[in-house]
């Protein structure tokens, strides 16, 4: 189990203020048992419907160089701002998963990528998350700078600079394409990256 506060609604606490009513009639939410259930749940306390709350698919790649460098980018917004991270984000509903890993990675960098390998699925349930990491090949583009990205750049393996990276389950995507290109070089311990946000 996770170390993630749950306020009285079951879900993680700075989630909580955003679903306290049923999005069907608006009547008051409330946190208890469902029969035929085996968990408790949030559900409408006059029309009955179960407000299910699930995970938010945040959709990465990690871009690689002719050189086997990966890039990353330097985040200009939070959270996580001012530190590296590969580029990604949430997946649209009218879109698949490698049409999303294109989309943001062209957001965020300027590079056009093929996705290729998935390299991992993370969970973070304090943050709500399920992250899909793609390795993937850069097909076009040229590095910019954008709204979310202060600077992108090439990283070796052995150049990553974990202690400044964004997101745990970026240092466990990181941690895993390092695993593969060079398995020489020692890895930092996911469980010791301690973040107060995002993903």
């Amino acid at each position: 189990m996770s170390e993630v506060r749950f306020g009285p609604g079951g879900i993680p606490d700075w989630l909580e203020p955003m679903v306290r009513f049923c999005s069907r009639c608006g009547a008051e939410l409330g946190f208890g048992p469902i029969q035929g259930d085996e968990r408790d749940r949030l559900s409408c306390t006059r029309c009955g419907f179960i407000f299910y709350v699930n995970p938010r698919l945040v959709v990465t790649t990690l871009p690689i160089t002719e050189r086997g460098e990966v890039m990353l980018i330097r985040r200009g917004i939070e959270p996580g701002f001012n530190m590296w991270a590969q580029p990604g984000g949430f997946l649209e509903i009218d879109e698949t998963v490698r049409e999303a890993a294109v989309r943001e990675t062209l957001e965020e960098t300027g590079l056009l990528v093929e996705p290729g390998e998935i390299l991992g699925l993370y969970s973070r349930v304090a943050a709500a998350v399920v992250v899909i990491a793609f390795e993937a090949s850069i097909v076009g583009g040229e590095p910019i700078v954008t709204r979310e990205s202060l600077e992108t750049r090439p990283f070796a393996a052995d150049r990553i600079p974990w202690s400044e990276i964004a997101f745990e389950t970026s240092v466990r995507a990181l941690s895993d394409w390092v695993a593969r290109v060079r398995p020489d070089l020692p890895l930092p311990d996911p469980s010791t990256i301690r973040r107060d946000f995002g993903a």
